[in-house]
């Protein structure tokens, strides 16, 4: 039976590092978690004189470096001067060259929002007239590439150390004190603590490329990482690492002084351990809360202790659930019925604060009942509490086994005074006979050692046992899986985030169309496109400026249902007089910046009711037409 056991946590292993590097790689670049919701000039206006500064507006406060904002002109040359500024709230502008010619210029930004992630995009205005641009942006993604999925990957394994560090030590401390002399428990503890300080110390290094040039070049820049230090991620990094230093303490008192104490003296020093380990735990929580999601928003005031909670419960439940499986799997000495039934009272509060504070965590970050269908986030919350239901299912059933186990351990507990005093009665005889003494004591050893070994055949074929080691292998696949959707959700712009930041641009995009309407009879033509495909679900919008028989610049953009432009294959525009039996007259826009497409001086021979139709292709096969009238001229 024992030889089995390491294979299937082997196994184990290797599906959920599987299952984890899956759902890291299938996230993409972060994203941006403060939302573009305005710009002086808006995108794609065509001005008749060149501005003095370019503004952008966010959803929410931004940090920015010299080179967050940019604005090109067509040849690609940089016209801004000086460095970026914040203009008031949060609207942040950079002032531009005096002079510049008529033609289309690009405005790149990267910035860091207050959670602490990269946010970067681009778009265009004019100035006098549309032209040409040799500018390409489709490059502009903040978090991807290589050190992106290292940044990934990192925030990862520093939840899952964490996780191991607190709920390991908890376990110990608070269910199974034998377990701090049993040396895979101890391997386990100081393995999450090695593994949170190595994730935090790379984080650190890769935090100055990933909020920046993303180049893998840029990692150990110093001057990056001066920089770094001095922003509210960096704080947190580094107040994490010493309050690692403080768990390397700890660590060592627990698994050093405590476990050679009596039991008497063991209680003030569980007290002790006890007061010190919480402080260190939250410590270690709180350089989560004051750096991301919870800092900044609705009741941050609030948001932060409550995540610190939300994150301490996660620790104990997950963490205290791998130290079982240990113990179940890979400790020679037999985890006491009692311990188990202690962690499963732990892990139900732990489940009870983790729904508590979930909840409002999910109020918080949605705002509404569609934000759960309708933005990433709430999906990814969906699955997370699917998880989580599953988890507690599957816990449901280790309780069961946990009381069937009750019974087999009373008896194996019974029997070991006898074999106790077999022993002593052996060791007695060999030193009755003076030189036989050395031949008694091997024999005494190997009759400990057989002893050992029955005992743990019998611990091992015993079914109430295996069931429990079945379900808490369960429990674990399900935690692991569940750790990384919530590494993922961490980087996902929050749902409420994203409707107030879709709802501000609509209402920009709007006021812009009826002001362009008024002075220029500019027409703006909205029309939703389902290819059947793979992402083939969105929004094209097509910009005529200014909507009279003559020259006129086209502006195509395309969205996802949630606002969000992202870039397909192809798009191909036809222009229908029906009345006069002109056209279709064919324009084939050229692609500017990610989901946007633009055609200058598209000639329209006549006024009259316009069919516009809009060929959008997703994939190699999958492709839609669809169309809207407009008067034009």
């Amino acid at each position: 039976m024992t030889q089995t056991i390491a294979p299937r946590v082997r196994t184990l292993v290797l599906l959920l590092l599987a299952a984890c590097g899956l759902l890291l790689t299938t996230a993409g670049p972060a994203s941006a978690h403060a939302a573009l919701t305005g710009s002086d000039p808006q995108q794609g206006v065509v001005v008749d004189k060149a501005p003095d500064q370019v503004s952008l507006t966010f959803s929410e406060k931004v940090a920015l470096s010299n080179d967050s904002l940019r604005v090109l002109d067509p040849k690609g040359k940089a016209v801004q001067q000086g460095k970026p500024f914040e203009v008031g709230g949060t609207t942040y502008g950079v002032k531009l060259h005096s002079g510049l010619p008529d033609g289309t210029y690009t405005v790149t930004y990267q910035v860091v929002s207050a959670d602490s992630h990269p946010v970067a995009g681009a778009y265009t205005f004019s100035v006098g007239a549309p032209s040409t641009t040799s500018v390409s942006v489709s490059g502009e993604t903040a978090g991807g590439g290589v050190v992106g999925w290292l940044y990934g990957f990192g925030r990862y394994m520093s939840y899952a150390g964490f996780i191991v560090l607190v709920g390991g030590a908890a376990f110990v401390l608070g269910c199974w004190q034998r377990g701090a002399g049993v040396k895979p428990m101890q391997r386990l503890v100081v393995g999450g603590w090695l593994t949170l300080t190595s994730a935090t110390l790379l984080l650190l290094l890769l935090r100055g490329s990933y909020t920046g040039s993303g180049k893998v070049g840029d990692v150990f820049d110093l001057d990056l990482l001066g920089n770094v230090l001095q922003t509210k991620a960096g704080a947190a990094l580094v107040s994490r690492l010493l309050l690692l230093a403080a768990a390397a303490l700890f660590i060592s008192v627990l698994f050093g002084a405590y476990d050679k104490r009596e039991d008497e003296e063991k209680r003030d020093l569980t007290f002790g351990l006890a007061i010190g380990g919480t402080v260190v735990a939250a410590g270690l929580a709180a350089s989560w809360a004051m750096a991301e999601h919870a800092s900044v928003g609705l009741q941050a005031g609030i948001a932060m202790p409550v995540d610190v909670v939300h994150l301490l419960a996660v620790a104990t439940w997950l963490g205290g659930l791998t130290a079982l499986l240990v113990a179940l799997y890979r400790s020679d000495a037999p985890i006491e019925s009692a311990a188990v039934r202690r962690f499963s009272q732990v892990a139900f509060g732990s489940v009870a604060a983790l729904v508590a504070t979930g909840v409002y965590q999910s109020w918080r970050q949605l705002g509404s009942w569609s934000a759960f269908t309708g933005t990433r986030y709430g999906q990814l919350l969906l699955v997370k509490i699917g998880l989580v239901a599953l988890l507690v299912g599957i816990a449901f059933i280790s309780r069961r086994w946990t009381a069937q186990l009750a019974d087999t351990v009373v008896r194996q507990n019974k029997r070991a005074p006898q074999k106790e005093r077999v022993a002593a009665s052996a060791s007695g005889s060999g030193k009755s006979k003076g030189g036989g003494s050395k031949r008694a004591a091997q024999l005494a050893r190997q009759q400990a050692a057989m002893d050992t070994a029955r005992q743990k055949r019998t611990r091992d074929a015993d079914p109430n046992r295996f069931g429990l080691r079945r379900s808490v292998l369960a429990e674990a696949g399900v935690a692991v899986v569940l750790l990384a959707v919530t590494t993922v959700l961490t980087q996902t712009e929050p749902g409420r985030t994203e409707q107030d930041a879709k709802a501000a641009k609509a209402a920009s995009s709007s006021s812009s169309s009826s002001s362009a309407s008024a002075g220029s009879g500019a027409v703006t033509l909205d029309m939703s496109f389902d290819t059947g495909g793979t992402d083939g679900k969105g929004v094209v919008t097509v910009d005529f400026d200014p909507a009279r028989v003559g020259g006129n610049e086209m502006h195509v953009y395309v969205q996802r249902s949630n606002g969000r432009a992202f870039d397909i294959p192809e798009v191909k525009v036809a222009l229908t007089l029906e009345a006069k039996k002109i056209g279709p007259l064919a324009i084939t826009p050229d692609r500017i910046a990610t989901g946007h497409w633009s055609a200058s001086n598209v000639q329209i021979p006549m006024a009259g009711d316009w069919k516009v139709a809009v060929t959008v292709r997703t994939s190699d096969i999958d492709q839609t037409t669809v169309s809207k009238n407009a008067q034009i001229g």
